[in-house]
């Protein structure tokens, strides 16, 4: 995962990131729902994608002031 959130932070591609966060959040709402299986190992790589995703986000918020906050979602 850092690998392709490296790629995208290199290419400054916020939308493929928000839109990868957003998979990983849809992915660990059905994994806390499993039943049958321990999803718990599961849970903890999607947990660690998304605090990744969140990372390159953040280096790819421009610097105060540069744009309004509303630009920035």
């Amino acid at each position: 995962m850092e690998l392709i959130v490296a790629s995208h932070v290199e290419l400054k591609n916020r939308r493929a990131l928000e839109e990868l966060r957003e998979h990983r959040r849809r992915l660990l709402d059905q994994l806390r729902t499993v039943s049958g299986i321990d999803p718990t190992r599961a849970i903890e790589q999607v947990e660690e994608d998304i605090h990744a995703i969140d990372d390159g986000l953040e280096q790819l918020k421009p610097p105060p002031g540069t744009l309004p906050e509303n630009d920035w979602r």
